[in-house]
């Protein structure tokens, strides 16, 4: 009888290497946005006048899901994932050494160097994903999957959540926070031998992977790969549900993105926070849609999908509105105190409405396409991802012209999920999109 333990060297390694590898990506990308605005004290001393720049590093990093995503997807089918996994982590080691060059460069070749240190670690981390997620099942038995896939997620939102809240304390402790941007950053090329370190920790645990057989070694490059493969188009366009399902998906990706950028603009800006303060909000939300995805999976075999999804979009709405509200002459309705257990309901409401469409999207699809269906979703979602960057510099221009409270964002994203809520109704019914004799959907050939 085979053991059902996974305490073995492979998997073991695996997990810290994919949680080494969330960990330095939020921990980087969070110093980033903290940089990119301008801070409270800044603003009053007149020495920060410039506009908030996270929409810009929100782009940057999500352009190369977006263009590389079906080459990575391809590489992973094509090459041993093992040898994929291992490359990606040594990538990473020169990123982030690129990164300390970047940020001590800061004062000469201002944020440049940074933003493309911050698009090379987005092109590292769309070859890295297809790796990591793709070699579960072809290293381990199916029986172990549910397991192993549990422990993937839980040490990732983890790894999300300490990354996140220790960038705070890391530029606190490097940057005095009354300085502008561009000159305040250079003394945080310091700070970045702890991602250095990280990204040498996880290049060493990747080596304990154990090596799995390529996927499909005479597989060819095909122009389709690179956009939405034709059978997916097909499939999409036939099967109404499905398509309703990946726009609301996207819908919510984009207020995803949004959500962070306008946290950070909050607790810097408005509130006049420090950057440790600041990322535990944001780490918060993880911890709102840590405990909101077990909620909602647990309520999902009590009650319908359909019915976890709609408390969820009220729950979005309702919770950005709070965060909205600034009194005139008395500021921000709910302050910091306020702001924490507000930021991780949203967060668990944004499970409750991510989660039955994500599933919805990963059964829905016949066996034949599920994957493709799934590197689809991905896209898409970095798609949304990226237009939330393009939005959140707009929101920043229109507000800073209106000297409008910078709460005002999270006004802007109730109104773009309002009509998600009383629109959008999930289909978590068992009806199927009719077959042909292959199994494959007749209007997806």
């Amino acid at each position: 009888m085979k053991s059902d333990s996974l305490a073995t060297r492979s998997f073991v390694g695996f997990l810290v290497t994919q949680f080494f590898g969330a960990f330095n990506d939020n921990l980087f990308k969070q110093l980033l946005l903290l940089l990119a605005v301008p801070s409270a004290a800044a603003i009053a001393a007149g020495q920060a006048k410039g506009p908030d720049l996270q929409g810009i590093a929100t782009v940057v990093f999500g352009l190369p899901f977006v263009f590389a995503g079906g080459l990575a997807g391809f590489w992973a089918d094509k090459f041993n994932k093992r040898t994929i996994i291992i490359g990606s982590k040594m990538a990473e080691i020169v990123v982030m050494a690129l990164g300390m060059i970047a940020f001590w460069a800061v004062p000469y070749v201002g944020f440049y160097g940074l933003w493309a240190v911050l698009f090379l670690m987005g092109l590292q981390s769309t070859f890295f994903g297809p790796g990591k997620y793709g070699i579960l099942p072809e290293m381990l038995e199916k029986r172990q999957l549910p397991r192993a896939n549990g422990l993937v997620l839980m040490t990732t939102f983890v790894a999300i959540i300490i990354g996140t809240a220790a960038a705070g304390p890391l530029k606190d402790a490097l940057v005095d926070p009354d300085i502008p941007g561009v000159r305040a950053a250079q003394k945080l090329w310091i700070g970045s031998f702890v991602c250095i370190g990280i990204a040498i920790l996880g290049t060493i645990s990747s080596l304990f992977i154990a090596r799995v057989p390529v996927a499909d070694p005479d597989l060819k490059l095909k122009a389709e790969y690179l956009t939405v493969p034709k059978p997916m188009r097909r499939l999409l366009l036939d099967d109404k549900p499905l398509l309703w399902a990946l726009l609301a998906s996207c819908v919510f990706w984009l207020i995803a993105g949004l959500t962070i950028q306008a946290v950070n603009s909050l607790g810097k800006t408005q509130l006049g926070l420090s950057d440790t303060n600041t990322s535990l909000m944001v780490s918060l939300i993880s911890v709102g849609i840590a405990i909101g995805g077990v909620v909602a999976g647990w309520l999902t075999r009590k009650t319908s999908a359909r019915t976890v999804l709609h408390i969820g979009c009220w729950g979005v709405v309702l919770f950005c509105v709070l965060l909205a509200i600034t009194v005139p002459g008395r500021g921000h309705l709910l302050g910091f105190p306020g702001s924490i257990p507000a930021l991780m309901l949203l967060g668990a409401s944004a499970a409750f409405f991510a989660i039955p469409i994500q599933v919805f999207l990963q059964s829905r699809p016949p066996d034949e396409l599920k994957g493709r269906m799934i590197a689809v979703m991905n896209q898409a979602n970095f798609i949304a991802i990226v237009g939330s960057g393009v939005l959140y510099q707009i929101m920043d221009l229109v507000i800073s012209q209106a000297d409008w409270p910078r709460s005002s964002v999270f006004a802007a994203m109730a109104v773009l999920f309002v009509p998600v809520a009383i629109v959008y109704r999930l289909d978590d019914s068992d009806d199927a999109v009719p077959s042909g004799p292959d199994g494959i959907p007749e209007t997806a050939v």
